[in-house]
């Protein structure tokens, strides 16, 4: 039986779940736990509603009913998205090969204001540690982030480079580093360098130098998810079209990922077209 993994438990995600299990697909969905609708108190411009709900208690209704119909929720984290002979979501416990994938987390989280890191990408700022980590074998980098994803990047990156150092900007530590990943608690005041990355500076007047710094921060989201493998982003949207495909084969996105209308009733449109059209898709080959 042809498989979909859904990255995301909200309601794009759901929503996608429900079309394709209901049409013979073995669905999958990968979830992180609560999302932006859990944080609703109430919503009640939402079709089929008599009296307002909390958003965790649609969220709860909409989970259980997809339970019902025999999607598998798995709690892990997506930290990773590769293609080999197929699509291969990748958590920091097992990777999920699928015939299809559905990117469906939210809207990408905001990239703090560091002077430098939007100026820099692409000439030592990088999205991609498996995509990129070639082109600094025997330098010095470093990973912008402190917990799973950015883990998940500095593993990518040691047997590669000469050396990993974790910026944390501040924020505290969520997963273990390796000992030989040198830690810097500091605030990043601006990343350096006019036409590359030369290095970082750090709030207590530090500087490191480095030859590239590679973004992974809080958690990976969809836009992050589709830079990885190629797919075409505009700013922290990606690009998709009326069948929410992206612009690779297989690999398909809904809900506030794909920007517009931040609101339910948006996203499970759009999760609703995902599941349907990668479903259809899966039948035929």
């Amino acid at each position: 039986m042809p498989n979909i993994v859904i990255v995301g438990s909200g309601p794009a995600g759901v929503s996608a779940a429900l079309y394709a299990v209901r049409a013979g697909v073995d669905t999958t969905v990968l979830t992180k736990g609560p999302g932006a609708l859990d944080r609703a108190e109430k919503i009640e411009n939402y079709y089929g509603l008599a009296q307002p709900v909390s958003g965790a208690e649609l969220e709860r209704r909409s989970i259980e009913n997809a339970k019902r119909l025999g999607v598998r929720f798995v709690t892990a984290e997506a930290v990773g998205l590769t293609y080999t002979d197929k699509l291969t979501v990748e958590t920091m416990g097992k990777d999920y090969p699928a015939d299809a994938v559905i990117l469906a987390t939210g809207a990408s989280r905001a990239v703090p204001r560091i002077p430098g890191l939007a100026g820099l990408e692409g000439h030592g700022v990088s999205w991609c540690a498996v995509c990129d980590a070639f082109f600094y074998r025997g330098k010095d980098v470093a990973v912008l982030g402190s917990g799973a994803y950015a883990l998940h990047e500095a593993q990518a990156l040691l047997p590669v480079v000469k050396s990993v150092s974790l910026l944390t900007n501040g924020m505290p530590l969520t997963a273990e580093f390796p000992p030989e990943v040198t830690v810097y608690p500091q605030k990043v005041e601006a990343v350096l360098g006019e036409q590359v990355v030369t290095g970082v500076q750090l709030s207590d007047g530090q500087e490191v130098a480095l030859s590239g710094v590679f973004v992974a921060l809080g958690v990976a989201g969809s836009t992050a998810l589709a830079r990885k493998i190629g797919a075409a982003v505009e700013g922290s949207r990606i690009v998709v079209d009326e069948k929410m495909q992206t612009t690779v084969p297989g690999l398909y996105a809904a809900g506030d990922c794909t920007g517009g209308l931040l609101q339910v009733a948006k996203a499970v449109y759009e999760g609703a077209q995902a599941g349907t059209v990668a479903a259809k898709a899966l039948r035929k080959g």
